[in-house]
């Protein structure tokens, strides 16, 4: 610094406008993001729609001639399958504010390779259950648009609590928020639909999964993006 910026007089800045002052003043705290509570919104919330759907359709007429461990433990497997990845999806990291976008990601993946295999290898059947195969496979894709329909309300929920939140990996959030709730909707079919040939689980009940996390990667980021 010379003699010459010393000798310079002080700087005073402008006095704020009174219209950004008040404009200031008028500001009022954002709240901050609640996930845990958010999260028990979505279950709660898409648990109760689920139940719903099945006071209105029925539980499977087959259910009493069914292993009573296959009934308990695949529906276990289909709820944790929804628990899970909107969990990740929703829930940072303690110290974080981002969502964990790689762990919700591979969550969905093994969900959707596990109810594959799972609706492959184990379905027990009795003499009321039902038995489409290749012959009828078709006639099955109304289970398909129950699985989707059932997934709706976590994704809506999940996406309305993450607007705003997602600056990177929508995508991948927004498909592991639509692989929890097709798994909501595989639990609803596990529990209502009597067609147990291995095309029908294997193919239509694990593909809810698969098809709910592809529509929410492509549709929910118009939502959750804020513009």
């Amino acid at each position: 610094m010379t003699d010459d910026d010393l000798a310079l007089p002080d700087f005073a800045p402008p006095p704020m406008a009174k219209e950004l002052e008040a404009e200031l003043g008028s500001l009022e705290p954002v709240a901050t993001r609640r996930p845990v509570r958010q999260l028990a919104i979505v279950g709660i919330v898409s648990l109760l729609y689920g139940g719903l759907l099945l006071a209105v359709l029925s539980i499977r007429r087959d259910a009493g001639e069914l292993p009573v461990e296959w009934l308990v433990f695949g529906g276990l497997a289909w709820f944790l399958g929804f628990v899970v990845p909107c969990y990740l999806a929703l829930v940072p990291a303690p110290g974080s504010m981002l969502s964990r976008r790689r762990l919700a990601v591979t969550s969905a993946i093994v969900a959707a390779i596990a109810f594959v295999v799972m609706g492959w290898l184990v379905h027990p059947h009795g003499p009321s259950s039902e038995q489409y195969n290749a012959e009828r496979f078709i006639q099955g894709h109304w289970c398909l648009e129950l699985g989707l329909a059932t997934a709706l309300v976590p994704v809506i929920l999940g996406a309305m609590f993450l607007r705003g939140a997602m600056p990177v990996g929508s995508r991948w959030i927004a498909a592991a928020l639509g692989a929890g709730g097709g798994s909501l909707g595989g639990l609803v079919l596990h529990l209502h639909c009597r067609i147990t040939d291995p095309m029908h689980t294997g193919i239509i009940h694990a593909g809810v999964v698969t098809v709910a996390a592809l529509l929410a990667a492509a549709l929910v980021p118009r939502a959750t993006d804020v513009r």
